[in-house]
C-alpha cells in the first residue's frame, strides 16, 4: 500500500493542492457538469466488457457521482474512487453506491477484483511523474481481460497548473506509449465531442484490455 507518506513531497503537494481546489469548488462543479452527457463514454466501456452483467465496474475519481449513478442505474456493480472529500459525500448520497476516499497518489486497490474502470476527466491530473506506476496498479485490480476506459484533454505534452488544478495534456501518442507500458493492449480510441472537425474536438478516449 502506499501512503500519502511515502509519495514524493512534490507530488503529494500537487495532489493536495488539486483536491483543495475540488472541495472549493464542490457544488459549482456538480451544478455545471451534472448534466453533461457522456453516454459515448459510458458504452464504450460498457462495450468493450466481457461476460453478462452484474459486472464489477470501478469510477476512478467518480466526482459527485453522475456515471456511478448511470452504471448503478443499468445493473452493474460500481465502486467509486474519489479523493476530495465533498465529492465523495455527494457520490454516496446520489448514487447509493460505495465509494472509496482515495487519491491517485496514494491507492489501495484490490488485486484482481474489476471488470473495468472507468476514468472519465481523471487520470490527466496524475502528474507525468507518477503515471506509470498509477496504470501498474490499475491493471493489477482489473480481472484477466478487464478493461480500462481513459478520456483526458488532449494537448502536446503541456503539463502544470491550470485554474487551481494540475494537469497533463497527452496526444495519442504520448498516451498510447504510457498505456502500453503499463500493460493494456489497445481496443479503440476516438475524439470529442462525436461529429467536430479535430480542432473542436478537445478531449481523446481511449479503450484498453489487460490481456
Amino acid at each position: 500500500m502506499i501512503t500519502r507518506s511515502s509519495v514524493p513531497a512534490d507530488l503529494a503537494g500537487i495532489a493536495s493542492r488539486t483536491l483543495e481546489h475540488y472541495e472549493r469548488s464542490a457544488e459549482s462543479f456538480r451544478a455545471g457538469t451534472w448534466d453533461h452527457d457522456v453516454t459515448q463514454n459510458i458504452e464504450a466501456l460498457l462495450r468493450a466488457l466481457e461476460g453478462p452483467p452484474p459486472l464489477a465496474i470501478l469510477d476512478l475519481g467518480c466526482g459527485p457521482g453522475r456515471d456511478l449513478r448511470a452504471f448503478a442505474r443499468r445493473g452493474h456493480l460500481a465502486v467509486g474512487l474519489e479523493g476530495a472529500a465533498r465529492f465523495a459525500q455527494m457520490a454516496r448520497a446520489h448514487s447509493g453506491c460505495e465509494v472509496w476516499e482515495q487519491d491517485f497518489l496514494a491507492l489501495d486497490l484490490p488485486a484482481g477484483r474489476f471488470d473495468g474502470v472507468f476514468a472519465n476527466a481523471s487520470l490527466f491530473h496524475v502528474p507525468s511523474a507518477a503515471l506509470p506506476r498509477v496504470l501498474r496498479e490499475l491493471h493489477a485490480a482489473l480481472k484477466p481481460r478487464g478493461v480500462l476506459f481513459s478520456s483526458n484533454p488532449r494537448g502536446n505534452g503541456e503539463e502544470g497548473w491550470a485554474d487551481g488544478r494540475y494537469g497533463v495534456y497527452h496526444d495519442l501518442e504520448s498516451w498510447r506509449r504510457h498505456v502500453t507500458g503499463a500493460g493494456f493492449e489497445e481496443v479503440e480510441h476516438y475524439y470529442r465531442p462525436a461529429g467536430e472537425p479535430r480542432e473542436r474536438q478537445p478531449w481523446l478516449a481511449s479503450v484498453w484490455r489487460r490481456p
